[in-house]
């Protein structure tokens, strides 16, 4: 029996010594103490609005981009959507993180959001649809929208929304 239980020890001590620890990646939640804050968090975020009024989030949302001293862009996709597909992995993997630096998109969904964006006045004829919120939350005209599809998709949006933040 001490024999058995010996060797059961012996064999979980080299097993727990094989495994190293993974090495930290860039997206780990652990806080480092060189790693800048969210606030002063460098790139693209996007921020998924919630079911309620339109509006009422630009507001909020535009307060918080506002104490971090980002950008708000009301960003408007669907599932389907190729360029809003490929936007997003481009987004994702940080390609877009120089050119559009501080730059906070809240996130709608066209089939699901539809009729509460349409009461805020963000309409669109095509999807992406990326638009400049006014002050109370509402669309202010200062939109684009639609892409083309394919890997060109993402060099069709970027340089539209550096023309678009541009005042």
């Amino acid at each position: 029996m001490k024999r058995t239980l010996g060797a059961i020890l012996t064999i979980l001590v080299v097993a727990c010594r094989m495994q190293e620890d993974p090495p930290a990646s860039k997206s780990s939640s652990a806080p480092s103490s060189t790693a800048p804050s969210a606030s002063q968090a460098k790139g693209i975020r996007f921020v998924q609005a919630p079911a309620d009024d339109v509006a009422a989030t630009v507001r909020r949302e535009l307060a918080v981009a506002k104490s971090e001293s980002r950008e708000l862009i009301v960003y408007v996709g669907a599932t389907w959507c190729e360029p809003c597909q490929r936007f997003h992995a481009a987004a994702a993997r940080g390609e877009l993180d120089d050119a559009l630096p501080n730059l906070t998109f809240l996130e709608l969904d066209f089939d699901r959001d539809g009729e509460r964006l349409a009461a805020a006045g963000y309409f669109s004829q095509f999807i992406p649809l990326f638009a400049i919120p006014g002050p109370d939350g509402r669309a202010s005209g200062r939109q684009f929208d639609g892409s083309i599809k394919g890997p060109g998709a993402v060099a069709d949006i970027a340089p539209k929304l550096k023309q678009l933040l541009r005042r």
